[in-house]
């Protein structure tokens, strides 16, 4: 805030008002928000006496003397101001040439006052005097006499201010007459550690934004919405729209609200265990570094595969605003990805799709079994008229069968007419019936059917065809309410639903860590959820309530072979980002992701982890360190648990090196915590992967293949222990034992499925050795394809 400043006078009002303002301003901040800057003030702790600093001269009445003295609150010394001739008497610092308008810069100083006939506390102000009458307080604190008080603020330079004579201050409120009372107004006081620095806002949330043993949100160090889940091999991938890319904190450390305008990146997180999430990074799906340049947002994908020309593609559904759809094509789930179109495939010239009101966004794919394709699109449909016709029924979504290429249309769109139909739209079957679920509009204004939806819910239809028809006698019901009916925070929501193991879930989008994050307000950045979707004896589906406990790990996390280290339960304080190379885990043809901005205190976690009974024997990281004395710590079920294990990251400065420390006594299943120390106010290193080294070693693989009409699925372990072992391959189709696997053979084994399609799975090879003098067991698991025989 600027307030005007006279000769003899200042309005004592807006000095307050500011203190007010800054005050609130830094209590909002609930974790770091700006990088480390360097410091623009010369000799902010006086450890060279009074170099760079003279008393304040703005007016001519101003007058004081400066001396150094060795009661710092820092450091050998700090600044002693005595005989002040004003409240505007302190220390001053020429910025002029260091600052410039427009930019956003943080501001700390320590105050300290000693007079026993002043006030028990007193306020004090760093101000910046541009120049003639214009003065601006960019930072206060109120302090107790005889304690040292800290200054903080941030504050952003007007764009049109002049800044040729920027000074720095040190001062107390201004009053009109300060020396008819000068141990009130006038007391000497101390100044140390001065620092301005500009302000760089930082996208990494420092604050703990899911708790230990919470399945929701799935992630919690950025933030994903509108998640489609699509399984493959085992391993659902959940492809987001990337509400990241708004998040801006402020100096405050809380962002502007989020539009979705400048969304044009997909991210993309997977999981084999449903608590264990991969960071996959982001697709750059849409604008001028696009893959689909043509478009300019990227909201609401959607994901299937299918096998042309004995090839399997992968069809990356997105919303390119409220205007159309498109479709990008990948190699694998994770890409790499490229435009086989080169124009959206939904617009208003598409054969039914616009009605002029209804928008063409929210693309859903499915297909059936017969292997026809459809693409659910569609929403809004607000006419205007309050109408209750036009609120419960704007007929604003569509369906259209895909030729199969999957990159095109064929015959005109038809329209569903679920109640209150909003968005969302999102298409599924399961025991021969074909279900539309969907999120319900918050109101057009008319009187809303109390037989259909509430607003802001996820609700569904039943059909007994993929094209239905979907009319409302098909309505059965609500599956989610609004995420504000469980967390507090509400708005929109998208869901989508898939079958791992045998089990359905829902997936939805809240809130949560938005909301974490602030101290309980949103400004709209949402975080992926899941929840188990249960079905009634009919076939309808029972409503789902939204929690922070999530679903139950389904397998236990294998650490014998390379995990990559975006691997993660929970976390606090850490970002990824993408490096060149592929994924050591996930193969070439994948993005590489790292752990980065780590700082000392932070952490990360891996669920159930099972050693196994023979245990681990050593812990290997890859690492790049950025300063010295940075380490590892390892830990057992609790970030402040007892260390197991420290791998000092002493490497070369900015090396990628694989570096270890030996395990004794890890045994059975396990949370495993990675904490992180170093030097404080500084990035520590950055983390590509993990891999832990068992007693009982073994090299497995699994592959599906056909010979003649069946199936059969093929198992390999190769002995990498020193000593013979009693390998067991264990798969869904049968299992086998082979003795006394000499070091370095293998155990091989085809097992015949008995069927000519088989969906992807798992094998389990246990390996039991005696080595010095115990018997050893070690577990290992290995995913498998799925296979369709002629």
């Amino acid at each position: 805030m600027k307030r005007a400043r006279k000769t003899t006078r200042r309005r004592v009002a807006a000095t307050v008002m500011a203190g007010a303002m800054l005050a609130t301003a830094v209590a909002a901040v609930t974790g770091p928000a700006q990088a480390a800057g360097s410091n623009i003030i010369v000799n902010g702790g006086f450890e060279d006496g009074l170099t760079g600093w003279f008393t304040n001269n703005g007016n001519a009445t101003d007058g004081a003397t400066l001396s150094a003295t060795t009661d710092a609150y820092a450091g050998s010394s700090a600044v002693l101001v005595t005989g002040r001739k004003t409240t505007g008497s302190g220390p001053m610092q020429d910025l002029s040439g260091k600052v410039q308008a427009g930019k956003t810069y943080a501001i700390t100083a320590r105050v300290k006052y000693e007079n026993p006939n002043s006030p028990a506390t007193k306020q004090f102000f760093a101000t910046m005097h541009y120049g003639g009458s214009t003065y601006t307080n960019v930072g206060t604190v109120t302090v107790a006499r005889g304690q040292w008080g800290l200054i903080q603020g941030t504050f952003t330079i007007p764009a049109g201010q002049s800044v040729t004579t920027a000074r720095l201050f040190i001062e107390t409120p201004w009053t009109s007459d300060p020396g008819s009372a000068p141990d009130t107004h006038l007391m000497d006081f101390k100044v140390d550690d001065v620092s301005v620095s500009e302000f760089v806002p930082s996208t990494t949330i420092e604050a703990l934004g899911k708790n230990p043993g919470e399945g929701n949100p799935l992630i919690s160090h950025k933030f994903g919405a509108d998640g489609n889940a699509f399984v493959h091999d085992g391993r659902v991938y959940i492809y987001m729209t990337n509400d990241t890319q708004e998040y801006k904190p402020g100096p405050t450390g809380i962002s502007s609200t989020n539009t979705y305008a400048s969304i044009n990146t997909i991210t993309v997180i997977s999981s084999d265990d449903l608590m264990n999430w991969v960071d996959h990074g982001e697709i750059p799906v849409a604008g001028p570094s696009g893959i689909a340049r043509y478009a300019s947002n990227s909201w609401a994908p959607a994901m299937e595969s299918r096998v042309i020309d004995g090839k399997e593609k992968f069809f990356l559904y997105f919303a390119n605003s409220g205007g159309g759809s498109g479709v990008i094509v990948g190699d694998s789930p994770l890409g790499p990805w490229h435009d086989e179109r080169g124009n959206l495939l939904i617009t208003s010239a598409t054969p039914g799709a616009s009605n002029g009101k209804n928008w063409l966004f929210d693309p859903g794919v499915f297909i059936d079994d017969d292997g026809q394709g459809y693409l659910v699109f569609g929403g809004g449909g607000d006419d205007g008229t309050r109408s209750a016709e036009n609120t419960n029924h704007p007929k604003s979504t569509r369906i259209i069968e895909l030729n199969d290429d999957m990159i095109s249309t064929q015959g005109s769109a038809e329209v569903i007419d679920a109640p209150l139909v909003f968005e969302a739209g999102h298409l599924f079957k399961r025991d021969g019936k074909y279900y539309y679920s969907y999120s319900s509009n918050f109101g057009f204004g008319g009187a809303i059917d109390p037989n259909g939806p509430p607003t802001g819910a996820i609700a569904y239809l039943m059909a007994d065809s993929p094209m239905g028809p979907w009319t409302p006698d098909k309505y059965k019901g609500v599956i989610f309410r609004n995420p504000g009916t469980y967390f507090g925070a509400g708005g929109n929501n998208h869901q989508s639903v898939f079958e791992l193991g045998g089990q359905y879930y829902f997936t939805y989008h809240a809130q949560t860590l938005n909301s974490r994050i602030t101290g309980g307000a949103t400004q709209g950045f949402r975080s992926p959820h899941l929840a188990k979707l249960d079905f009634n004896a009919d076939g309808t589906i029972k409503e789902v309530k939204g929690d922070y406990k999530g679903v139950e790990q389904i397998r236990d996390l294998d650490p014998y072979r390379v995990v990559e280290a975006e691997t993660i339960a929970w976390q606090q304080g850490i970002a990824t980002k993408r490096i060149d190379g592929g994924s050591e885990e996930f193969g070439a043809q994948a993005p590489n992701l790292v752990l980065y901005d780590i700082d000392n205190g932070d952490w990360t976690s891996l669920a159930k982890v099972d050693f196994g009974e023979g245990g681990a024997t050593g812990v290997t990281v890859k690492a790049r360190p950025l300063v010295s004395g940075g380490k590892i710590e390892v830990r057992l079920d609790g970030r402040n648990s007892p260390v197991v294990a420290t791998i000092p990251v002493d490497a070369p400065l900015g090396e990628w090196t694989q570096l270890s420390a030996k395990l004794d006594g890890v045994k059975g299943v396990h949370d495993v915590y990675f904490t992180y120390a170093g030097p404080g106010g500084a990035d520590l290193f950055e983390i590509d992967s993990w891999a832990f080294e068992a007693k009982v070693k073994l090299t497995v693989t699994a592959s599906s293949r056909c010979i003649g009409a069946s199936a059969y699925v093929a198992v390999t372990a190769v002995n990498d222990s020193d000593v013979p072992a009693t390998v067991t391959l264990t798969t869904p189709y049968g299992s086998t034992t082979v003795a006394d696997v000499a070091p370095g053979k293998q155990a091989y084994q085809s097992f015949n499925t008995r069927a000519g399609q088989i969906d992807a799975g798992t094998v389990t090879v246990t390996a039991t050795a005696t080595i010095d003098g115990e018997q050893a067991t070690s577990s290992y698991d290995a995913p498998y394809p799925a296979a369709a025989c002629p």
